[in-house]
C-alpha cells in the first residue's frame, strides 16, 4: 500500500536518476532527449497523481487525498510549462545543459512529498529537496554576476528559514510529544489550552513557511532573486513553488493546528494586510518588469492569504481557486518576458515591450488579457479568483481584510494597465520572433483566462472537494 501511494514520486524519481545517467555518457546534445524525457515524465506523474488512491503511507508521514491531488496537478502543470518556457531561452543563452531539467523534475518531487506531508520530518525533506534544486537554478548562469548574486543571496536567505523552521518543529515536539500531525492534533484536543512553548514553535514554522512564499515581512530575498535569475527560472519560482508552500501553510495551519486558528489567525491577517499593501504600492516605481512581477506576486500572495485567514471553509477554497488561477496567468505573463528579444540580447525593462501591438498584436493581446486579469478586470480569470477570496473575507466579518484589498486591487491596476500603455501607445522596435514553445504557452494560458468564467464549475467543484478532504 506505501509502494502504491506514492508512484507519482517514485516515478518521477526514477526519470530523474535515469535523466542523471543519460546525462553524463559520453555523448553530446544529450540535453534535448533529457527535456523531452522529463516532460514525459511530468506528464505520467500527471496521470498517475489523477488514478492516486487516498490514504496514509509510511506511519501516518504520508497522506494522501482529494487535496494533495488538486495541489500537485497545479504543481506538475506549472513544472511542465516552467520547462516549456526554458527549452528555447537555454539554448540561445548557451545554457542548455542537461541539469537543469533535471534540477527542476527533483524540485517537483520535493513539492509533491511537501504537499502530501503529514508529517514534521517528511515537510522538512520536500522542502529541502526543493530549496536545495531552486538554489542552483537561481544561479544557473554561472557566468552572470547577477545570476550568482540570486542564488547567494536566496541560499543565505533559504538557509535562515531552514534553521527558523527546525527550531519551530522542535519545540512543536518537545510540547505536543509527537511530530505527526494526527497525533499534534490529538494531544491539543486533549488540553484544555495550548502550551505557551508550542504556540512559539508554531510561529516560526509559519514564519519559515512565509519565506517560501514570499510574504511580508519576509520577502526582502523576492525582488533580487527575481531580477537575478534566469527568466524561466524567474518564471518557475514565481508558480509552482510558491502553489507548493501555500498548500503546505494550509495544511499546517489547517490540519495539526486547526484549533488553535485564533492564535496563528493573527499572524496570517498580518502577513496578508502586509503584502497586499507592500504589492501594492512597491511595483508602482518600478522599471525592470521582473521587479515588478516580484512585488506582483507579494501582493497576489496577500490576496491568497486572504482565505487562509478567513479560516472557514469557503476561504479555503478561495485560496486554492485563487492558486490555480495565478498559476496558469502568471506563467503567460512571464511566457511574454522570456520572449522580449531583441537582436538576439534578452531584454526586461518594461519600455522594451513597446511598439509591441503593432509589432506582434497576437502577444500583446496575451499580455494585455494577462495583466487586466492580474488586476481582477472582469470576465477574466483573475477577477474570480479575487471575488472569491473578498466574498469569504465579507461572510467571515474581516471587513479591514476585505476592504484594503478591494483598495490595493485599484492601486496595482495601475502598473498592470501602465504595461498595457506601454505596448499599445509607446513606439519602438520590433522584438525577434517568438519560438514555438512560447506560442503554445501563451495560447493555453490565454485560452484558460479568457474562457475561465464559461467553464468555472470543475475547479469549484475540485475546490470544495480538496477542502472538505482537508478540513475532515
Amino acid at each position: 500500500m506505501n509502494w502504491t501511494l506514492i508512484l507519482p514520486e517514485l516515478a518521477l524519481a526514477l526519470v530523474g536518476l535515469v535523466a542523471l545517467v543519460a546525462g553524463v555518457l559520453p555523448k553530446r546534445d544529450t540535453h534535448q532527449a533529457i527535456n523531452m524525457a522529463v516532460l514525459g515524465g511530468l506528464l505520467l506523474a500527471g496521470v498517475l497523481v489523477m488514478m492516486q488512491p487516498e490514504g496514509v503511507a509510511f506511519a501516518g508521514q504520508y497522506v494522501s487525498d482529494a487535496f494533495t491531488r488538486f495541489m500537485k496537478l497545479l504543481v506538475v502543470a506549472g513544472a511542465a510549462l516552467g520547462l516549456l518556457l526554458a527549452m528555447d531561452w537555454n539554448e540561445k543563452e548557451g545554457l542548455a545543459r542537461f541539469e537543469f531539467p533535471v534540477l527542476l523534475l527533483f524540485s517537483t518531487v520535493g513539492m509533491m512529498v511537501m504537499i502530501s506531508a503529514n508529517d514534521l520530518i517528511a515537510l522538512y525533506m520536500g522542502l529541502e529537496l526543493l530549496s536545495l534544486s531552486l538554489y542552483v537554478i537561481a544561479a544557473f548562469n554561472r557566468d552572470s554576476e547577477r545570476s550568482a548574486e540570486a542564488g547567494l543571496k536566496y541560499f543565505v536567505l533559504g538557509s535562515l528559514a531552514s534553521g527558523l523552521l527546525l527550531y519551530g518543529s522542535s519545540l512543536i515536539y518537545g510540547f505536543s510529544g509527537s511530530t505527526n500531525f494526527d497525533r499534534i492534533a490529538d494531544a491539543l484536543g486533549a488540553t484544555d489550552g495550548a502550551p505557551f512553548g508550542l504556540v512559539v514553535g508554531l510561529v516560526f514554522v509559519l514564519a519559515a513557511l512565509a519565506f517560501k512564499v514570499s510574504a511580508v515581512p519576509f520577502h526582502m530575498w523576492t525582488p533580487d532573486v527575481y531580477e537575478g535569475a534566469p527568466t524561466p527560472v524567474t518564471a518557475f519560482f514565481a508558480s509552482a513553488p510558491k502553489v507548493a508552500a501555500i498548500a503546505l501553510l494550509t495544511r499546517v495551519a489547517a490540519g495539526p493546528f486547526g484549533d488553535l486558528v485564533d492564535q496563528w489567525q493573527q499572524v496570517i491577517i498580518l502577513a496578508s494586510l502586509g503584502s497586499m499593501i507592500l504589492g501594492a504600492l512597491a511595483a508602482i516605481g518600478q522599471t525592470n518588469i521582473k521587479r515588478l512581477m516580484a512585488y506582483s506576486s507579494i501582493g497576489h500572495v496577500g490576496y491568497a492569504l486572504m482565505g487562509l485567514a478567513v479560516g472557514s471553509e469557503l476561504g479555503l477554497r478561495g485560496l486554492l481557486l485563487y492558486m490555480a488561477i495565478y498559476l496558469f496567468t502568471n506563467v503567460g505573463a512571464f511566457a511574454v518576458l522570456v520572449a522580449m528579444r531583441r537582436k538576439g540580447r534578452a531584454l526586461e525593462g518594461i519600455d522594451d515591450l513597446a511598439g509591441l501591438g503593432k509589432s506582434d498584436p497576437a502577444m500583446a493581446l496575451a499580455m494585455a488579457l494577462f495583466m487586466l486579469s492580474m488586476a481582477g478586470i472582469p470576465p477574466l480569470a483573475g477577477f474570480f479568483g479575487k471575488l472569491y477570496v473578498f466574498l469569504a473575507a465579507v461572510q467571515g466579518g474581516f471587513w479591514v481584510l476585505a476592504v484594503i484589498g478591494v483598495l490595493t486591487s485599484a492601486v496595482s491596476a495601475y502598473y498592470y494597465l501602465r504595461v498595457i500603455k506601454v505596448m499599445y501607445f509607446d513606439a519602438g522596435e520590433a522584438l525577434d520572433p517568438r519560438p514555438s514553445s512560447l506560442s503554445v504557452v501563451l495560447a493555453g494560458t490565454g485560452l484558460f483566462t479568457t474562457f475561465f468564467f464559461l467553464f468555472p464549475a470543475p475547479f469549484l467543484a475540485a475546490a470544495q472537494a480538496a477542502v472538505a478532504a482537508l478540513m475532515g
